[in-house]
């Protein structure tokens, strides 16, 4: 089993930052690739961004992408989701998903509002 925890959320103004962290613990080494989710209120959930836990490489969705930056912290086995030029549409309860040949798992979530 991995435990997934998030935190960060707040709210924040148009054009402000905020940085999300999900600290994994449990089953570590079966986990292959960390992600980001969202989902807005009456929308469906979707893919914010991913990281790859051996080697680090990243992809974001096409709305996120120049804005949001995914890292991680090995020692920590923590992943961060550093959320710059934030809009109105980011407004979400954002979610850290973590899967590997173990399988798939979620954190519980944090809301980010971006109102002014």
């Amino acid at each position: 089993q991995v435990q997934l925890v998030e935190s960060g959320g707040g709210l924040v103004q148009p054009g402000g930052s905020l940085r999300l962290s999900c600290a994994a613990s449990g089953i570590i080494f079966s986990i292959n690739v960390m992600d980001w989710y969202r989902q807005a209120p009456g929308k469906d959930r979707e893919f914010v961004g991913q990281i790859l836990w051996n080697g680090g490489n990243t992809y974001y969705a096409d709305s996120v992408k120049g804005r949001f930056t995914i890292s991680r912290d090995s020692a920590k086995n923590t992943v961060y989701l550093q959320m710059n030029s934030l809009k109105p549409d980011d407004t979400a309860v954002y979610y850290c998903h973590a899967a590997g040949p173990r399988g798939s798992y979620w954190g519980q979530g944090t809301q980010v509002t971006v109102s002014s």
